[in-house]
């Protein structure tokens, strides 16, 4: 390939993972208002502002309006690949074959022992998986999803991981994941572990039923950064106020848009680069590894009276 045609190809590749990143923010500021109207229909828009709930129960942290933070799913938030566990699911309830799993089961084998992700395989294992649920309604495939997730993906979190989210929401700020899985299926993994939402791979759609195409690409490498990015401005957030999480080294981009990078079960040149620009490393695969879970060493004390400066900002504009 000439310069030429390699500068082409790239320019290419750039603008379909903008796409992608902005997709993916669309489906997740849609999803996180319809998340908030069901709570207001509910009768629980109160809490979910911040307000304290029921009596007995501890006072909420005021919303941070400006911080966040974005978690890597696959082997940062939940052991090995959540598309794998998805398809075994699919595979189980017939649709499609034990050798069509074979070949997910092969690249999940890679993924596991190397220690890093591919994207040439990653993008074959995830479109060979989405031509599975063309035809399929997405109705149909949210309500397995949420039976898949309980079957072979809740025992697979993190802990370790699914405490620092919940550090960040202890803060007021919100939590999203961040995943090339398609984004119906992150969300479901989103709302079990009770973060805000979710930015992920965008499946076309047509009459509410999957055509088996995506919007611009795969989240993955630099489209996760643009998701970022894409969300931050549809937010009001501050990207230095924000923390992003994961295990790989395709995720530097990503990482490298906010203010605060942490590398958890970090792949070797994740670990290698989190040392040269001396982001925090944890590491939940060892006890050895796994560092205790405070609030100084990710949020810091700036985050923390940000957070306040936040809420008493949103009590004003709602006063």
């Amino acid at each position: 390939m000439s310069r030429w045609g390699g500068r082409a190809k790239g320019r290419e590749l750039e603008r379909r993972a903008a796409l992608a990143g902005e997709a993916s923010a669309d489906a997740a500021v849609a999803m996180e208002a319809a998340t908030a109207q069901e709570l207001a229909d509910a009768g629980l828009g109160a809490m979910a502002e911040g307000e304290d709930g029921p009596p007995g129960t501890p006072p909420t942290a005021p919303p941070d309006l400006t911080a966040a933070a974005f978690f890597d799913v696959d082997n940062t938030m939940m052991m090995g690949a959540s598309i794998f566990h998805f398809a075994r699911g699919l595979a189980a309830r017939k649709f499609f074959s034990t050798s069509d799993l074979a070949g997910f089961a092969w690249q999940q084998f890679k993924f596991r022992v190397g220690g890093r992700e591919n994207s040439e395989d990653v993008k074959a294992s995830r479109e060979q998986g989405l031509s599975f649920v063309a035809g399929r309604t997405v109705e149909e495939m949210v309500a397995i999803g949420e039976e898949i997730y309980d079957e072979l993906m809740a025992d697979k979190i993190w802990s370790g991981t699914q405490a620092l989210a919940q550090m960040h929401l202890d803060a007021g700020q919100r939590v999203w994941l961040v995943t090339a899985t398609p984004v119906e299926l992150a969300a479901i993994i989103a709302r079990r572990l009770g973060l805000t939402g979710a930015l992920g791979t965008v499946v076309e759609s047509e009459d509410g039923a999957y055509t088996g195409r995506l919007v611009g690409d795969l989240l993955h490498g630099r489209a996760k950064a643009h998701a970022v990015r894409a969300l931050a401005a549809r937010e009001g957030l501050n990207l230095r106020r924000c923390t992003a999480y994961s295990d790989s080294h395709n995720d530097v981009p990503m990482l490298s848009v906010v203010g605060t990078a942490v590398a958890v079960n970090p792949d070797t040149a994740l670990r290698d680069t989190a040392r040269a620009r001396q982001w925090e490393i944890r590491d939940f695969r060892t006890g050895r590894k796994a560092a205790k879970i405070g609030v100084p060493s990710v949020l810091g004390a700036g985050a923390v009276a940000g957070a306040v400066a936040a809420g008493m900002a949103y009590r004003k504009r709602t006063a």
